[in-house]
């Protein structure tokens, strides 16, 4: 049916304008066929409706002549019998009237019937022409000035006379034209039931044609289709499709065969290149063990190493101790030298006792204490641990002593913390030049709030602030390693308590005209 190398857009675009075509006439038919039936029908209803006027053009004209053979009777004088006829006189005027309204439209319409139905239609309005006139002039004649009765019982003798065979004539002629047109209508129902029984014929043979010499040998081959892919699937790759044909299903065909051939080759690649990384994945992991024993190793003796230093800088640090209380003991002029040196060794001192906490918390063995402090005294601590800090840094210091706020945990850790806070803020915020620090005691906690004047932390940063080796954006990210703020915050919640960052400050918390930062840190207070 079609050549060989015809592509299926081809076959199919030609299967489917046929069917179109096929469509086409059928909607062609369909809509001719209605037309035709429809201006049928509208010419049938048309005829019946002229008949019901002559049906009632005739009740009219008989009551006229009732009444008027009444009037006879009765030996009514002109005006009186006029009196009476009027209403049916003027009735019968508008029945006339629109029985030659609905002969101009039949005429009209039947223009598309030809001469021969125009002349018929023609002939209906001289019938009904002749039978107005004979009305007029048997009405004027029985109105007339006269009661001569035999005169008067003539003119409506005429009248009946003439006027029932041209009302029949008109009437025969329409039921005559009706029944042609019924008669008409079931031919053009023989005539379209006829094209529509051909149509259906010639559709169904073009559908049989379609599906057994294009359609079911396509699916033949979409089925060889699924198969190969099945194959192909469960990592079968010796597959051979027939590629003989030359469209789109016969050029798939032939891809498949040349990708089952690339698969094949390809999977023999693989095998042995799975096979070398099978032995280099061993090499690694063996190098991977020995650089995690090498590290472990390391941080051993990092471990070791602060807690050797941090014992070895405490035996120099009690013999300077020991001095300088044997030298309190001596004069008054030393003594505040003595003093002196007995503050920074117990500095020196805290130092230590903070680097060995260090290096036990990284080796987890931190144990923090839990025991009541004054918060206030550990927060004076931290200001004069950072005194000589703030004072470099040119950073004003607002802050309002607080009367005893007794909360429970490990000083000397807090202390750190709320030593580091402020470091952190005077390497941050120093441009600010303000620092506040406030104390506040609660229900069940009482909390120091850290605030600076400083640009503040961007909101994307501050969900990973508390991150082990996670710095700020500011200027002054690299004095540090970032890790104060994630041992601030172990601490803080290992003693129960929280830490936060707001930033940047609202309007009433704000020290300046910078977004600023304020870091709170709450411990539950001591139960009494």
């Amino acid at each position: 049916m079609f050549p060989a190398k015809a592509s299926l857009k081809l076959k199919f675009g030609f299967g489917a304008g046929l069917l179109g075509l096929v469509a086409l006439m059928a909607a062609g038919m369909t809509v001719f066929g209605s037309d035709k039936l429809s201006a049928r029908i509208n010419a049938t209803l048309a005829a019946e409706r002229r008949i019901d006027r002559y049906a009632v053009l005739s009740t009219q004209i008989s009551s006229f002549i009732v009444v008027a053979a009444e009037a006879i009777q009765s030996g009514l004088p002109p005006e009186a019998r006029a009196s009476r006829l009027n209403n049916l006189s003027d009735n019968i005027r508008n029945t006339f009237a629109r029985i030659r309204s609905d002969l101009e439209t039949a005429v009209e319409e039947a223009r598309a019937l030809g001469i021969d139905e125009q002349s018929r239609r023609a002939t209906q309005s001289i019938g009904i022409a002749r039978m107005e006139a004979l009305f007029e002039s048997s009405r004027n004649g029985f109105l007339a000035d006269t009661t001569n009765r035999e005169k008067l019982v003539g003119f409506i003798d005429t009248f009946s006379i003439g006027f029932d065979p041209l009302l029949n004539a008109v009437i025969t002629d329409e039921v005559r034209a009706r029944d042609k047109i019924i008669a008409s209508v079931a031919e053009l129902r023989r005539s379209l039931t006829s094209m529509a029984m051909a149509i259906s014929v010639v559709t169904l043979l073009l559908l049989v044609s379609f599906y057994l010499l294009l359609i079911r040998p396509q699916f033949r081959r979409l089925d060889q289709l699924q198969a190969a892919a099945r194959q192909i699937g469960q990592g079968d790759f010796t597959v051979t499709l027939p590629d003989n044909q030359h469209d789109e299903i016969g050029r798939l065909f032939g891809e498949t065969n040349r990708m089952t051939h690339a698969l094949a080759t390809r999977k023999d690649e693989v095998d042995q290149e799975w096979a070398k990384l099978n032995d280099t994945i061993s090499e690694r992991t063996e190098a991977l063990h020995q650089a995690n024993a090498s590290l472990a190793k390391i941080d051993e003796d990092r471990r070791r190493f602060f807690a050797d230093i941090s014992h070895e800088l405490r035996t120099p640090l009690t013999v300077i101790l020991m001095e300088t209380q044997l030298g309190l003991k001596g004069t008054q002029n030393a003594k505040t030298s003595f003093e002196t040196i007995q503050n920074r060794a117990l500095r020196l001192n805290r130092r230590i006792d903070d680097l060995l906490r260090i290096a036990r918390s990284e080796s987890g063995q931190l144990a923090l204490e839990s025991e009541p402090f004054d918060l206030t005294e550990i927060v004076n601590q931290a200001l004069s641990d950072t005194n000589a800090e703030l004072c470099n840094a040119n950073l004003e210091v607002s802050h309002s002593p607080q009367s005893t706020m007794q909360v429970i945990g490990d000083k000397n850790w807090i202390r750190q913390v709320l030593t580091g806070l402020i470091q952190n803020a005077i390497r941050h915020a120093r441009s600010g030049g303000r620092l506040s620090i406030s104390c506040e005691a609660h229900e069940s906690c009482a909390c120091v709030s850290i605030a600076d004047n400083g640009p503040g932390i961007a909101p994307a940063a501050q969900a990973k602030i508390f991150e082990r080796f996670q710095q700020g954006d500011s200027s002054a990210k690299s004095e540090g390693f970032g890790i104060g703020l994630a041992l601030a915050k172990w601490v803080v919640d290992q003693q129960n308590g929280t830490i936060s960052i707001k930033s940047p400050l609202s309007d009433d918390d704000k020290l300046g005209d910078a977004p600023g930062t304020k870091v709170t840190v709450c411990i539950p207070l001591a139960q009494d």
